[in-house]
């Protein structure tokens, strides 16, 4: 099936082979955890936290010694966002977006591509809705999106 805007087709990817544990992975899982928290606790995102384990401590997946994923490890601690992350990337998107049409009015392109975020901000709601992350009352609202973010 095609992509929705960029008329290309998908990539299939492979799956990840079982791996019990990466043997030159010297950290146990509590202290995984407290890095992981750390990180989250310094202004990271979770994908940020995920580049610097595998980075900079050499951890290829938190899977396979804790067990859980990195937003598992934040959502038990109580450190993940009221939104989900990819929709508050989004948001943060149509925020920048908007301060640039302000600037330049007559972009198109630009007007096209707010038009086409905002529409996968939508797909994404109905999605959180149906599984319950976001509560059943949410709205986008295009007006509001710069208080969502702070």
């Amino acid at each position: 099936m095609a992509r929705m805007y960029s008329r290309k087709k998908g990539k299939s990817s492979s799956s990840r082979t079982n791996i019990e544990r990466a043997k030159w992975v010297g950290e146990k899982k509590s202290s995984v955890e407290r890095i992981i928290i750390k990180l989250k606790e310094e202004g990271n995102d979770s994908a940020k936290i995920g580049l610097v384990l595998r980075d900079v401590y050499g951890i290829p997946c938190t899977k396979d010694i804790c067990g859980k994923k990195i937003v598992q490890i934040l959502k038990e601690n109580k450190l993940e966002r009221d939104i989900p992350e990819d929709m508050y990337h989004l948001l943060k998107k149509v925020v920048l977006i908007k301060k640039h049409i302000d600037a330049n009015k007559h972009d198109k392109y630009a007007k096209r591509g707010l038009t086409i975020t905002e529409s996968k901000i939508r797909r994404l709601v109905k999605y959180y809705k149906r599984k319950s992350t976001l509560p059943a009352d949410w709205k986008y609202k295009q007006d509001k999106v710069g208080i969502l973010i702070e």
